[in-house]
C-alpha cells in the first residue's frame, strides 16, 4: 500500500468520521474535510469518545489513541484538504445534485494522482464517475454503519474503472482491517441493499395482506429467518430516511428491484424516521437503542415464507446476473445484515418448491415483481 499515504475524507458525518477513524488507526494520515467548523468539531468529539472507549476496553493504549488522533486533521479549506492526497473518500449525503457540485469542485483542486472513491450506498458508480475528470480512477467503496464496528465494505467498479483501481481499493480495505466483497456489476442496490430494501417494503405488504402484527412478523424474521432483529426493527435502526432515499434511487433505475409501499414515503414525510426521531414503525424513548420484545412464541404464529421468497428471488437475480457468486452473497448478508445462518440454508429449510409456489401466487395476484427468477427454477432441480 505504498501508493497510499494521505487519505482525504469528504464529509464528517456518521460515515465520514467513522471512516477517518479506522483509516487513521491503520496508520494513514487523514484530512477530514467539511463545510463548517462546527460539523468538524462535533465529528472530532465523536472520534475522541470512540477512541476513549477503545482505550477503556484495552483495544488501544492511550499513547496509541493520541497518535491516531494526531493523524486526523480537520479542515474546511477544500484545496488544502486535497493537497497531495493519494485517495479521496467522498462521504457526503446521498443526493446526486449535491454530488455534482462536490465533484465539480474536486476536479478543480485534486492532484492528478488522486484516486476518487465514493461511499454511496445506492447511487450508480458509473453515473457518479461520469461527473469526474477521471472515471477510470473512480470506484465505489460502500462502508456499513457504523464503520468502526461493521466489517463489510462493498467494492463497486463503474463502467470505466481500471482493474488497478479495483485492486487498490480492495487492498486498502484489507489494510484497514475490513472485509471487502467485490460487487462485479454496478447494479441498483449493489448486493446487500438489493435484498434488504425490498424486504422492508414486503414486510409492510405482509402486514396488510395477512393481517399480522409487526411483532408477529418481526419475531418470525428473527427466529425463523435467523436475522439479528426483526425487519421493522432493523428498518427503524437503519433510519426510514435512508430507506426512503435508497428506495427512490433504486426504483428510479430499476423498476424490478423494489415494490415500493407508500407507508415508507408517508413515515419519511411525517418525520417518523425510526430510532433517531423516537418513532418509526415502533416508538422509542431515550437515547439508548431499545430492543423490541420479540419472542419465539410469537414467531410460531406467523409463516414468513413470502419474505423468504422475495429475498430468495433477489439473491437468485444477483447470482444469475454475475453480480457476485453465492459465497460472496452469503458473506455479504452475514457481515452487512447480521444473518446468523446462510440465506440458502433458510431457503432449503422452507423448501424451494414452497418458495416458488408462493412467488407464483404473488405474481398472479400482484404482478410481475414476483415472477420467479430462472436461477430458482434451476435450483429447484438440483
Amino acid at each position: 500500500m505504498s501508493s497510499i499515504n494521505k487519505v482525504t475524507v469528504l464529509g464528517s458525518g456518521v460515515m465520514g468520521h467513522g471512516i477517518a477513524q479506522i483509516a487513521a488507526i491503520a496508520g494513514y494520515d487523514i484530512a477530514l474535510r467539511d463545510i463548517e467548523k462546527s460539523f468538524l468539531d462535533k465529528a472530532m468529539d465523536k472520534i475522541k469518545w470512540s477512541l476513549a472507549k477503545m482505550v477503556e476496553k484495552k483495544k488501544l493504549t492511550q499513547t496509541d489513541a493520541d497518535r491516531v488522533l494526531s493523524r486526523i486533521i480537520p479542515m474546511t479549506d477544500l484545496q488544502q484538504a486535497l493537497k497531495d492526497t493519494d485517495l479521496l473518500i467522498e462521504a457526503v449525503p446521498e443526493d446526486m445534485d449535491l454530488k455534482k457540485k462536490v465533484y465539480h469542485e474536486l476536479n478543480k483542486y485534486a492532484d492528478s494522482k488522486t484516486v476518487y472513491a465514493s461511499n454511496t450506498s445506492t447511487l450508480p458508480i458509473t453515473e457518479i464517475g461520469a461527473l469526474t475528470d477521471r472515471p477510470e480512477r473512480f470506484v465505489g467503496v460502500h462502508f456499513f454503519n457504523p464503520p468502526q464496528l461493521m466489517q463489510l465494505v462493498e467494492v463497486i467498479p463503474g463502467g470505466k474503472t481500471d482493474q488497478s483501481i479495483i485492486d487498490l481499493a480492495i487492498n486498502f480495505i484489507v489494510h484497514i482491517g475490513k472485509q471487502p466483497v467485490l460487487c462485479r456489476k454496478d447494479v441498483a442496490g449493489f448486493i446487500v441493499n438489493r435484498i434488504f430494501i425490498p424486504l422492508v417494503h414486503e414486510a409492510i405488504y405482509c402486514k396488510d395482506r395477512d393481517g399480522a402484527s409487526m411483532t408477529q412478523i418481526d419475531s418470525a424474521v428473527k427466529f425463523k429467518m435467523a436475522f439479528p432483529m426483526g425487519i421493522f426493527e432493523l428498518a427503524d435502526f437503519t433510519g426510514i430516511d435512508i430507506i426512503h432515499k435508497a428506495t427512490t434511487e433504486m426504483y428510479l433505475r430499476d423498476k424490478k428491484v423494489v415494490n415500493p409501499h407508500p407507508m415508507i414515503k408517508k413515515l419519511f414525510e411525517e418525520g417518523d424516521l425510526g430510532q433517531k426521531s423516537g418513532k418509526g414503525f415502533y416508538e422509542y424513548k431515550g437515547n439508548d437503542y431499545e430492543r423490541i420484545n420479540l419472542t419465539e412464541d410469537q414467531a410460531q404464529t406467523y409463516n414468513p415464507i413470502k419474505l423468504i421468497a422475495v429475498a430468495a428471488n433477489h439473491a437468485a437475480w444477483i447470482i444469475s446476473n454475475g453480480v457476485c457468486d453465492i459465497q460472496d452473497l452469503e458473506l455479504s448478508l452475514k457481515l452487512g445484515m447480521g444473518l446468523k445462518s446462510g440465506l440458502f440454508k433458510t431457503i432449503d429449510n422452507f423448501g424451494i418448491e414452497n418458495i416458488i409456489k408462493n412467488l407464483e401466487h404473488l405474481q398472479q395476484s400482484y404482478g410481475s415483481f414476483y415472477e420467479p427468477e430462472k436461477y430458482l427454477l434451476e435450483y429447484k432441480s438440483k
